[in-house]
């Protein structure tokens, strides 16, 4: 009788707990149900909503141009993590394409007094916090950036095509540090530009950190698709000075305004 007893109070026990775990799995469901629901109806009045994004985008500096990958990774509703690849190039503000004087019509001009080429590429992260939504599948979205990383500076020597004072023999030139004269004085023998590819076995590397902000407004028709305009401020800091142009202040940071078209998905 003890025994029977025993097994009646095991299985009263075993019972509960079983209906206990039960409610709880379908209290948990429920409320899995009910984030969906509020998701489904937040998308319905147009929030944007999505676990992953991928966004390819090309961008116009006060100083320069770039082109840029970005993943991002919805956190809540409202924002989301972004991490981004940029590559570009920064100009001087005073570089100045002029034609050779003793050039040809297939010559390339070149810019007087420049000594480098200033590409970048930089690894941020950055948020992106939704400041309004689209109203409906149609409107348009605002969101507000903030963010920064790092940035590699990467000179490349600028080569001219010089010819030889006394054979007329024509070489590429680059700055050295005690012919400034080729770059400034005797433009006269300079006959343009050399090609693209030349010095870029010879880039320095120089690292940095950025910063930027930004507002992003998407106006894609779908959610599933990214279509924005993003306009921002960008700071940069390299931890030597970035020489480009002769006869021009050389600096270790650098501060632009940019607009930037994107494109990609969302899933």
């Amino acid at each position: 009788m003890k025994n029977i007893v025993l097994i009646a109070f095991a299985v009263f026990i075993a019972t509960g707990g079983f209906a206990q775990a039960k409610d709880a799995k379908q209290q948990k469901k429920a409320e899995n149900q009910e984030r969906i629901n509020q998701l489904i109806q937040q998308e319905e009045e147009g929030a944007i909503i999505f676990q992953k994004q991928s966004v390819f985008g090309i961008k116009l500096n006060t100083d320069g141009y770039g082109m840029f990958f970005e993943m991002g990774r919805m956190k809540t509703s409202r924002k989301s993590n972004l991490y981004s690849l940029e590559l570009g190039e920064r100009k001087h503000p005073k570089e100045e394409k002029v034609p050779p004087v003793q050039g040809t019509y297939f010559t390339n001009p070149f810019v007087y007094g420049k000594i480098n080429n200033f590409y970048y590429a930089k690894l941020g992260f950055s948020q992106t916090h939704l400041i309004g939504n689209k109203g409906n599948k149609n409107g348009v979205a605002i969101s507000a950036i903030y963010g920064g990383g790092l940035s590699a500076g990467l000179l490349k020597p600028y080569y001219l095509k010089v010819a030889d004072i006394q054979t007329n023999a024509v070489r590429d030139v680059k700055y050295n540090g005690s012919n400034d004269s080729v770059f400034l004085d005797n433009v006269q023998y300079i006959q343009g530009a050399s090609g693209f590819s030349k010095g870029f076995s010879e880039i320095k590397f120089t690292p940095g950190i950025f910063a930027k902000t930004a507002l992003r407004f998407d106006y894609g028709r779908y959610n599933e698709l990214v279509s924005a305009l993003e306009v921002g401020l960008n700071v940069e800091w390299y931890s030597n000075k970035m020489p480009v142009m002769l006869l021009q202040e050389q600096r270790h940071a650098f501060f632009n305004a940019y607009a930037a078209i994107e494109f990609g998905r969302r899933r």
